[in-house]
């Protein structure tokens, strides 16, 4: 069992990762933003009491900086881990000054996350009461009309999240055939998908193909918000049925459900805003601090908690704004 408490180390982890990613903020240096969220995270990490292994990381792919498969954290004493993150989801958003950019990890117990290599996912993320009214598999029209059922609404009352990719234009005509609503983003699919699980946000779902690892922490997120995801590991290229295979994942048309990418029982979740999104505010730096916004959720005890905190510098008669 992972001790509660675990929860907010793991805040202080992404939150460390948030304000250094934030600092380059709008340079429109993506590598350097990601380095400075990587090293970051990874030094924090360094000192939260678990023996903790990363078994699925952002970076792999497109051979930004990371923290790899298999790469040891923490202190080395405490409770078994794994790990999945992503210390900067959202590069560009960050790099350009866009909304949306997080710090993100998920934990779970050893063998509570799908061990995966970095590659793509097919995905399909709907709130938690459409989880038996859609599959991966199946037509987008009726994906879609079975999630309008779900939610008590029409198809053209649905807004379907879509990262803007070439590969997506067959998944957007089909959607807009079927006559619902498409909001297209240029990252982060990693935030739309919880935030297809959250009511009041106005995204009823979240459909095409984006990586791996973004996948799993969607998963984990799933499980602490009761919401749903489909995914499948897609081939990119010939080298990634050797990684696969390596990883013992052999077959590769299985498509995995929330439970299998996210199997633990006490998963943690925790993010940062980098910039500011739908979820979360970004890092604001003023004369004085710096002030953060955090998301965390778990699954035993089931909590999800935001926590805004102000880091006041170390000087004389400090001004906090409100």
């Amino acid at each position: 069992m992972i001790p509660p408490d675990l929860s907010l180390e793991f805040v202080r982890v992404v939150e460390q990762a948030a304000i250094g990613a934030a600092r380059t903020m709008g340079q429109g240096d993506g590598e350097s933003a990601d380095r400075v969220a990587v090293e970051s995270m990874r030094r924090e990490m360094e000192s939260v009491a678990i023996a903790g292994s990363i078994v699925i990381g952002e970076g792999e792919r497109d051979e930004a900086p990371m923290l790899f498969i298999g790469e040891s954290v923490g202190t080395g004493q405490g409770p078994s881990v794994d790990i999945a993150v992503d210390p900067l989801e959202g590069t560009n958003l960050c790099a350009t000054g866009a909304s949306g950019a997080m710090a993100v990890l998920a934990a779970a117990e050893q063998g509570g996350l799908l061990h995966a290599p970095d590659v793509y996912m097919e995905k399909l993320v709907v709130p938690g009461v459409a989880r038996d009214r859609v599959a991966l598999d199946a037509p987008v029209a009726e994906n879609l009309a079975g999630l309008a059922s779900a939610l008590g609404r029409d198809v053209d009352d649905l807004v379907i999240i879509v990262l803007d990719r070439p590969r997506h234009e067959g998944l957007i005509a089909d959607i807009r055939r079927a006559g619902a609503r498409i909001r297209l983003i240029g990252d982060g699919d990693l935030s739309a998908g919880i935030s297809a699980a959250v009511s009041g946000t106005g995204v009823h779902a979240v459909m095409g193909t984006g990586g791996a690892p973004e996948g799993v922490l969607t998963a984990a997120a799933m499980r602490c918000l009761d919401g749903s995801i489909q995914g499948r590991l897609v081939l990119a290229r010939p080298s990634d049925a050797d990684r696969m295979g390596k990883m013992g994942i052999t077959d590769l048309d299985r498509i995995y459900e929330t439970e299998e990418l996210a199997p633990g029982e006490d998963i943690i979740f925790a993010a940062a805003g980098v910039t500011r999104g739908t979820l979360l505010q970004g890092v604001r730096f003023f004369g004085d601090g710096i002030r953060s916004h955090c998301l965390v959720m778990t699954t035993r005890p089931r909590q999800v908690r935001f926590i805004d905190t102000i880091h006041v510098e170390d000087r004389p008669a400090p001004i906090i704004r409100f």
